[in-house]
């Protein structure tokens, strides 16, 4: 793996869920607006990190998942 997770799995459902929520409120009810746009934009910021695990927000300020050691 490339990068190291800094996101729960709780976590990442919850950003995918709320993502999804989000770009369909953003196209269909301020569908055409700057708002619209922007929801949707944010909407997309958080399916990306949400699948990925990774949030480049987290990671700046130094944010990591504690591994258990066997």
């Amino acid at each position: 793996m490339i990068y190291r997770k800094n996101l729960y799995t709780w976590e990442q459902a919850l950003r995918v869920s709320a993502s999804l929520a989000l770009i369909a409120y953003g196209a269909t009810a301020m569908k055409g607006t700057i708002l619209g746009y922007g929801l949707i934009a944010t909407g997309v910021v958080l399916a990306i990190t949400g699948l990925f695990g990774w949030c480049p927000m987290c990671a700046m300020f130094g944010r990591t998942l504690k591994v258990k050691q066997k």
